[in-house]
């Protein structure tokens, strides 16, 4: 199947998983802070962390499939799984079957959250700095967009945002250590 509508839909989906992925990756470094105000509590922001997730892997669902199902290039479904053996710009294609293979195992053990020791789930869930930079490298070399104002703009924003949240958090938690420290010091 070939149509206009499959390529716009490939396109605008993988634009909107690009942002949103970002939202969700900025949520979830600035949720792991310990320092909430009542105006804004941390159970908002692991609500729109979660919400956020849940719409990007339905849309990235969508994504998927219509690059699959759209003839004009040839992506088997397959392809679309293993991040190595693709036919059509097999680099590219695999840093995003990378992150939707990293993506996969986040879901997985994010449902399984309650079941896994605090630790596993953590250091698994750091995968999501590398599932959204792969996603990111993925776009930029195979997004047909990729050198449009609009879309550089765009990824740029999203690079900013997500950098801005990760030096946030880097920096509250050190502030947090340091205080932990002093506290330990004068007791």
């Amino acid at each position: 199947m070939s149509s206009p509508f499959m390529w716009y839909l490939n396109r605008g989906t993988g634009v909107t998983v690009m942002v949103l992925l970002s939202l969700t990756t900025v949520l979830g470094i600035l949720a792991t802070g310990r320092r909430f105000t009542p105006l804004w509590p941390r159970f908002v922001t692991q609500g729109f962390h979660r919400v956020l997730a849940g719409v990007s892997l339905a849309l990235l669902g969508v994504h998927v499939v219509s690059a699959v199902v759209d003839e004009y290039v040839d992506i088997r479904w397959w392809q679309a799984l293993a991040p190595v053996g693709a036919t059509y710009k097999p680099v590219w294609l695999g840093t995003g079957t990378l992150a939707l293979d990293f993506l996969a195992i986040l879901t997985v053990t994010s449902v399984l959250r309650d079941r896994l020791p605090h630790r596993v789930w953590f250091v698994t869930h750091l995968l999501s700095y590398a599932a959204w930079l792969a996603a990111i490298v993925h776009g930029l070399g195979i997004g047909t967009d990729a050198n449009r104002g609009w879309m550089t703009t765009t990824t740029w924003a999203c690079c900013v945002a997500v950098a801005l949240a990760t030096v946030i958090r880097l920096g509250a938690g050190m502030r947090s250590r340091r205080s932990e420290r002093t506290a330990q010091a004068i007791a």
